[in-house]
């Protein structure tokens, strides 16, 4: 038995490869097929199935491409449809690979076609893919699919009973092994760690304390914050399939002219600008959005822009096919191209970057775009809060003309929070470099 998880940092998503005598199958695949085809290759096995365990909302899987370079069987779980030939899994159906049994586990609340896969070897379960169904610390969010497909208490309840009456009646030793980590929006806390098992989750993860199920829709259902906007956008891309990645790289990563782009923005094209946020600083085309390669980059680039509209990408020289495979993970196949900024032929926009020294509360707006929790641990007792998915859905309440000084935990989400207000008309705005972790080195805060 060869189990591998293949884990993408920018997505906080684990896929999983799963192998026996030969016989392959892989768990939950991210858009490019080539790291399981790679895999596969260098083992000698050949891949017969790949297991989704639900339609994911927060990136473009590879099932469609990979089925079509390897003859693979798609797997969903039952009711779940689509415009492409799968095979709807019953409850309990199991799947052949090499010596070990695949097992469908169906467990709605997540979503409604949810399953959870509990490999076998010998009849016994030796592990358990749970998808967005179980996380490490955390158990799925029940309202991703809200005024979509399914109200959230209904999901909340079914959830409450596929884990209970399901998934914790494994043995404890089963290893679990969830989709996503620390991160994801696909849950409220993820914990740090990758993997668990069933009786860690039992003693430790807070949603899995007794309680009743209504104590436990009330628990899950507080504290949400809304869906990124290309959640609904990516289910229904997932449902409806999508032009193959080859074709998308073939077609986005071409170099643009400087009259290319003028034309673009002319026509109602983003820039988005995915250097670092030093570069950024130093020059970018005015309006454009900053979402750096160098962190959760396709989850905040969807999570800022729409993911359908135009957009022209400048990268770091040598990146640029990279960032545009990596916003394809998560739909956004709508590429003009990439632009080298030294080409622009107007003037550049910049950002001044502050050191925590020369923050001046006295003449500008603190702004802090860190999350709720991250504010509560400590802040400046001067600084607004201001988190930046609040920030991203609507700014009015600020003043255009005031000044403003911004800043996230390390420097990250503070220039993408700078970038949104320049490309909205704000004059008079400051990144604070090395955030909340370097202020703290030096000024005064409060808890």
């Amino acid at each position: 038995m060869y189990i591998e998880q293949m884990y993408t940092s920018c997505l906080a998503q684990a896929a999983y490869y799963i192998e026996s005598n030969g016989v392959a199958a892989v768990v939950d695949p991210i858009r490019e097929p080539e790291p399981y085809l790679e895999l596969a290759e260098r083992r000698g096995a050949k891949i017969a199935y790949i297991f989704e365990t639900h339609f994911h909302a927060d990136f473009v899987s590879g099932h469609l491409d990979l089925a079509r370079l390897t003859g693979a069987k798609i797997v969903y779980g039952p009711g779940a449809q689509t415009d492409f030939t799968v095979h709807n899994a019953r409850d309990g159906e199991t799947f052949a690979v090499g010596e070990l049994t695949v097992r469908v586990m169906h467990t709605p609340g997540h979503t409604p076609e949810s399953v959870c896969y509990v490999l076998e070897r010998g009849g016994k379960p030796v592990a358990v893919f749970t998808g967005d169904t179980l996380f490490v610390g955390e158990v799925g969010r029940p309202d991703l699919l809200e005024g979509f497909d399914i109200g959230r208490e209904k999901q909340a309840r079914d959830l409450y009973r596929s884990l209970h009456d399901k998934l914790l009646r494994l043995p404890d030793d089963v290893v679990v092994y969830p989709a996503h980590g620390p991160g994801s929006l696909c849950g409220k806390n993820i914990g740090e760690e990758k993997q668990s098992t069933i009786g860690r989750e039992k003693q430790f993860n807070y949603a899995l304390r007794e309680m009743t199920e209504d104590e436990f829709v009330e628990m899950v259902l507080s504290g949400l914050t809304a869906a990124p906007q290309y959640f609904v956008q990516n289910a229904l891309i997932n449902r409806r399939g999508y032009d193959s990645l080859e074709t998308v790289l073939e077609r986005n990563a071409r170099r643009l002219s400087y009259d290319d782009v003028r034309r673009e923005i002319e026509a109602g094209a983003v820039v988005l600008d995915v250097r670092n946020g030093t570069d950024f600083g130093a020059g970018h085309i005015p309006g454009a959005y900053q979402v750096g390669l160098d962190g959760s980059f396709a989850v905040w680039a969807g999570t800022v822009l729409d993911i359908r509209k135009r957009m022209v990408v400048v990268a770091p020289a040598g990146r640029e096919r990279e960032a545009i495979l990596r916003l394809a993970r998560v739909g956004a196949d709508n590429v003009a191209g990439y632009f080298d900024v030294a080409d622009w032929q107007g003037e550049l926009q910049t950002l001044p970057n502050l050191k925590p020294a020369q923050i001046t509360p006295e003449r500008a707006v603190v702004l802090d775009v860190r999350n709720e929790g991250e504010w509560l641990s400590g802040h400046l007792p001067y600084a607004k809060h201001f988190p930046l998915r609040q920030l991203i859905d609507d700014s009015s309440s600020l003043d255009p003309n005031a000044a403003y000084q911004i800043h996230c935990a390390g420097g990250y989400r503070s220039v993408i929070a700078a970038s949104l207000l320049q490309a909205r008309g704000f004059a008079n705005v400051a990144n604070i470099e090395g955030g909340f972790a370097a202020i703290k080195a030096e000024l005064p805060v409060v808890v």
